[in-house]
């Protein structure tokens, strides 16, 4: 991985000695002197101006030649800059050659290039054509010939062309910009602001240099994919690409769960074994009871208990310690349980549950009221069947009403598993959560995992369920488009929060350049697979370790540091591995498409290995760029800045075609 770099072109150029000459001229005359024979003196004396002549002559025809050669290249590199501007009119392509081709022309024997001099235009084919004049000033001609440098006041013309091919090639990019929570960091010290305001002025910097004014014959246009914990892809493009989320319930048509009656319970001790008074309640010992309403005894809510030393109101339970807890008040309800895990068992057609992770919400259950709006952890599932564990559902039992002890009809199962407008799951914490549905996207599941293919119902890109502590940014995508306003508005607009799934924003980049993903219509559709025509490219920029993998839409178990706390974790390992190994396979299968990837790393680490598993930001930036070149690690704001630049130069370079 290099640092960022600004592009230095110029051409050194030094004249040549004439000394060999002047020496093979003196050798000749003391030769031809010396010869006594008089018709070689005759001859010689009649000779020799001649001779002089056409000696000193070639002196300066000789330095006529080497100074149109370095004449030509001084141009070409000239026009060469003038090509890479985003300039456009004569004028414009002139003022940036005159520049540069004076620089370069230092320490050539040329006389000063004036204005008139030097013509430059570009044509309907993108050819930047550079035509100039300059002049030579003689050394020796004029001496020996007099009018000759009256007339041509000392100087020998010398004109020169240069052709450069602006690309020749449509443009597609897209920048993958981290907006996590981090970035409102400063980076080496803060005089230079936020590391988010950085990323915008590089970024906008990129956009100038890379969207050309003029788009035709060929394009050039810029899409965004900012991320943080997921990527937003809005309203417009939810639907299509995660699939519209439903609502639709399940009737339910029988419930097991408690067996006998409902008892209150009017007192429960706080002693190593709890005692409970439930007057005339008719268990006997051994009997496995459940509680619920027990307000200031949580941990005795939705639990399996087994009754001890009953009498005719009271009973322990056995193996409970209850002198830690708050004391008893109120009333609290116990029944005795159908099973001895005290599980519930529901019934119905079909259900979609899965005990991976799922929770299950219970309305309009009659007989069974107490269960009513409370997530259950799904324990088990057959086809018709879901067996329902309270454990997770603690809290919500402590408040729950009294109900009854059997079902007799009615309720649903609300829409709560991936894909519904809710997500109901246990949380890693071991409690149920419910998270609303967004339209930031996740990551892809399945064969298509890491394609550019069409999201279809076999082949969705993961939903995002998130809460309010690591939420769906408000920045979107931007589609490709050549409109600069569009692109710095919403980069302006972008605030900095949540946590990082570069993989997520990696992924958006690929699909916002590609031809097979199909979402992009109009203005914003990529052009086909074709290097010849079209170079795609994604700029994947982060300032941190990607630490936010999901399973089914909620943030996974295993998410590493700073993605959340555990209450917003599902209990389950997320289902492609890790973020840097998901970026990783993306980098390797955008790459085989033909699609150039640059990578930024903003105030990371360096790689430390280069085999094996990636484990860090600096070492997937390393191995996931298109080659060294195209890896830049920045420091600062103004490195920030030279890599953009850098990436931006890259992507319209240019070759001189004569």
């Amino acid at each position: 991985m290099r640092a960022a770099r600004a592009c230095k072109e110029a051409t050194t150029l030094a004249p040549q000695p004439i000394h060999k000459v002047l020496s093979g001229l003196r050798a000749l005359a003391f030769r031809l002197g010396g010869d006594r024979r008089g018709n070689v003196a005759i001859i010689f004396a009649l000779s020799l101006p001649v001779i002089v002549m056409l000696a000193l002559g070639g002196v300066d025809i000789h330095r006529i030649t080497t100074a149109k050669a370095q004449f030509q290249d001084a141009l070409d590199a000239a026009a060469l800059a003038a090509a890479r501007s985003p300039y456009t009119t004569p004028e414009e392509l002139k003022s940036i050659t005159l520049v540069n081709l004076r620089a370069n022309l230092k320490g050539i024997e040329l006389e000063p290039v004036q204005d008139g001099d030097v013509q430059v235009a570009m044509n309907d084919k993108s050819v930047v054509i550079a035509t100039a004049q300059g002049r030579v000033k003689t050394l020796v001609a004029n001496i020996v010939l007099p009018p000759y440098g009256q007339l041509l006041d000392d100087t020998l013309p010398v004109s020169v062309r240069s052709e450069v091919n602006r690309s020749s090639r449509d443009v597609e990019v897209a920048l993958v910009l981290d907006i996590t929570g981090s970035m409102n960091d400063c980076a080496a010290s803060c005089s230079s602001g936020r590391k988010i305001d950085n990323l915008k002025s590089a970024a906008k910097e990129l956009i100038d240099i890379v969207v050309q004014d003029n788009q035709s014959p060929f394009y050039s246009k810029v899409a965004l994919a900012p991320y943080s914990m997921g990527v937003n892809v809005g309203d417009t493009y939810a639907d299509r690409a995660r699939g519209a989320l439903g609502s639709s319930t399940q009737s339910i048509t029988a419930a097991t769960w408690l067996t006998g009656s409902v008892k209150t319970i009017t007192g429960i001790t706080r002693a190593y074994t709890a005692v409970v008074t439930a007057s005339n309640h008719g268990f006997k010992n051994g009997d496995i009871v459940t509680i619920w309403s027990a307000e200031t005894m949580a941990p005795l809510n939705g639990v399996a208990l087994t009754v001890g030393n009953a009498t005719t109101n009271t009973f322990s339970l056995l193996g409970k310690d209850s002198r830690y807890y708050s004391a008893f008040s109120g009333r609290a309800y116990v029944a005795k349980c159908a099973r001895a895990d005290c599980n519930i068992v529901i019934t119905m057609a079909r259900h979609g549950l899965s005990p991976d992770g799922d929770a299950a919400v219970l309305s309009g259950m009659g007989g069974l009221s107490q269960l009513n709006d409370i997530g259950f952890r799904v324990a088990g599932v057959s086809a018709t069947t879901a067996t329902l564990a309270l454990d997770a559902s603690q809290a919500q039992l402590a408040n729950a009403p009294m109900g009854g002890a059997a079902y007799t009809s009615g309720g649903q199962l609300v829409c709560g598993v991936d894909g519904c407008s809710n997500r109901d799951f246990v949380n890693a914490a071991g409690t149920w959560t419910r998270f609303p549905g967004t339209t930031c996207v996740s990551e892809r599941a399945g064969a298509q995992a890491y394609t550019d293919a069409a999201p279809s119902t076999s082949s969705w890109v993961g939903r995002s369920y998130a809460g309010t502590g690591n939420a769906c940014p408000a920045s979107r995508i931007v589609p490709l488009t050549n409109v600069k306003k569009t692109l710095t508005d919403a980069i302006n607009g972008m605030s900095a929060v949540g946590s990082t799934a570069g993989h997520i924003g990696l992924a958006w980049g690929w699909y916002l350049v590609s031809p097979t993903f199909g979402l992009w219509s109009g203005a914003g559709a990529p052009a086909a697979y074709d290097s010849t025509k079209t170079l795609k490219a994604v700029v994947l920029m982060t300032d941190g370790e990607f630490n936010t993998p999901y399973f089914r839409g909620v943030i996974a178990g295993d998410a590493g540091v700073g993605s959340g706390g555990a209450d917003t974790h599902i209990n389950q390992p997320a289902t492609n591995g890790s973020s840097f190994d998901q970026a990783y396979r993306l980098c390797q299968n955008m790459k085989a498409a033909g699609v150039i990837v640059y990578t930024v790393g903003f105030d990371i680490g360096a790689a430390q290995n280069m085999t094996g598993p990636i484990d860090s930001a600096g070492e997937l930036m390393a191995r996931c760029a298109t080659n060294p070149d195209r890896a830049f690690q920045a420091s600062s704001s103004t490195d920030l800045s030279d890599a953009f630049r850098d990436i931006g130069r890259d992507i319209t370079r240019l070759r001189i075609s004569r």
